[in-house]
């Protein structure tokens, strides 16, 4: 990675996670979790599967409702129903399967669902893309991202996996005003397409955005992050902050010993 990732001084945390429970009929999928991560901060989400990171997310980005505990973003308490409630709110969630349109190019991809349109006193279905403007702000941001791709207008489908991965994470920056999601993000990537994620995670938090990292590769958790969350059997196991000399100390938290 190009020069040593800037680490932020603590502030006022931008997404607070307090005493979250979920339950699945008799099943305790999440008991009592609370995590926070502030603005400019990459904090790693880590445990072994079934430990609940994937379920903590899905209540974060409004996939399953909590049945107790409290969520604020910039220190007041929002409800999150749906996964359009999360957009709305400025949270905005990368899952492995990327959800894109392999047929469809970068700016098409970007705003699918959110098409810029007018004149707005026409009804939806009968307005006007704003083709020129969608393709501008896509171009600005993977600059801005320093996203390289063969080609602006390449489909989805002809492209690498490390460049599939960055325009779904530029795509969530580019709608995500308060925190991005990103899990797994560099699962089955080869080594030069995982480090151009890693640098772009470097640019989101040098950009000032709060990320939530999930991932099980504990030399990236050490590279990148600035805070780790260890979840275990649904709960809280412990929080650290990454580094090589405490890397035992977090294997431990993870399964437990």
């Amino acid at each position: 990675m190009t020069g040593p990732p800037i680490k932020h001084e603590l502030r006022s945390p931008e997404l607070v996670v307090r005493n979250l429970s979920k339950r699945f009929g008799a099943i305790v999928a999440l008991d009592d979790v609370s995590l926070e991560v502030n603005r400019g901060q990459v904090l790693a989400l880590l445990g072994d599967n079934g430990a609940g990171k994937s379920t903590l997310i899905k209540c974060i980005s409004g996939v399953h409702q909590l049945d107790s505990g409290i969520i604020e973003l910039g220190g007041q308490p929002v409800h999150i129903r749906s996964p359009a409630d999360a957009r709305r709110l400025g949270i905005e969630t990368v899952y492995q399967d990327l959800a894109l349109f392999d047929n469809l190019g970068p700016s098409a991809n970007f705003y699918a669902g959110r098409e810029l349109a007018g004149p707005p006193w026409l009804p939806r279905g009968m307005r006007l893309l704003r083709g020129r403007e969608m393709n501008e702000t896509t171009r600005r941001l993977l600059d801005q991202l320093r996203v390289r791709l063969p080609s602006f207008d390449a489909l989805i489908g002809l492209m690498s996996g490390g460049q599939r991965q960055a325009i779904a994470v530029a795509r969530a920056t580019a709608f995500a005003t308060r925190v991005v999601i990103l899990d797994e993000p560099t699962a089955a990537l080869g080594v030069r397409e995982t480090k151009q994620v890693l640098e772009l995670i470097v640019q989101l938090r040098n950009q000032d955005s709060a990320v939530i990292l999930i991932t099980h590769n504990l030399d990236h958790v050490i590279e990148i992050a600035d805070r780790a969350v260890v979840m275990r059997r649904g709960r809280n196991a412990g929080e650290t902050k990454p580094k090589p000399e405490n890397r035992q100390e977090i294997v431990s938290m993870i399964v437990g010993a």
